[in-house]
């Protein structure tokens, strides 16, 4: 019995079919990875984040985009779209089509059932692998959030909130995310 080979891509093939797609793909080592769908907590933890962070940005040299940014992380080869993306200074992007940033300062990714596993192993070994400062999961199941800090010694520190009073301090980018914000609106099923 024969299967059938495996298409790969090249970067650039890739990147060509998702700047015509209607969808968002993900690419990693000649594969390209359709994305679905997110659920209504998904969208406004992301909505959530992105518009408490916003305001604190305002007449700064920082951006904060949400979910439709590609970033890329050169040393892998990782073509990915975090949820919320932050980067102060000038943005760095892989080409005049400045759609894939390739220097953020922060990234923020709302776990799903479907990629939880993928977000905290292989996709959170990537971002590490970027010059970036602050690496953060937001559950949607529950009210929880992880922040990793990049540390002098290129260690990570890890602290957790789940405490709707708690508030996250992202000192790269000189911002504050209120566990209460982050959650408003959304609904938690105990």
């Amino acid at each position: 019995m024969s299967s059938q080979p495996k298409t790969t891509y090249t970067p650039e093939a890739y990147l060509q079919i998702d700047r015509q797609s209607d969808s968002k793909n993900e690419y990693f080592n000649g594969e390209i990875f359709a994305m679905t769908g997110a659920s209504r907590n998904h969208n406004l933890i992301t909505a959530n984040v992105t518009s408490s962070l916003n305001p604190q940005l305002k007449g700064r040299q920082c951006e904060a985009y949400a979910s439709d940014m590609r970033i890329k992380v050169s040393s892998s080869g990782l073509y990915a779209y975090p949820d919320v993306v932050a980067v102060c200074g000038s943005p760095i992007f892989e080409d005049k089509e400045i759609d894939t940033l390739i220097n953020p300062t922060v990234i923020i990714e709302v776990l799903s059932k479907s990629t939880e596993g993928y977000d905290r192993g292989d996709k959170s070994g990537h971002y590490r692998k970027l010059d970036l400062s602050e690496y953060i999961l937001i559950s949607q199941d529950k009210h929880h959030m992880e922040h990793f800090v990049r540390q002098p010694d290129n260690q990570w520190l890890l602290s957790e909130a789940d405490d709707l009073q708690s508030i996250i301090d992202l000192t790269s980018i000189d911002c504050k995310l209120a566990m209460a914000d982050v959650y408003n609106k959304v609904k938690i099923e105990s």
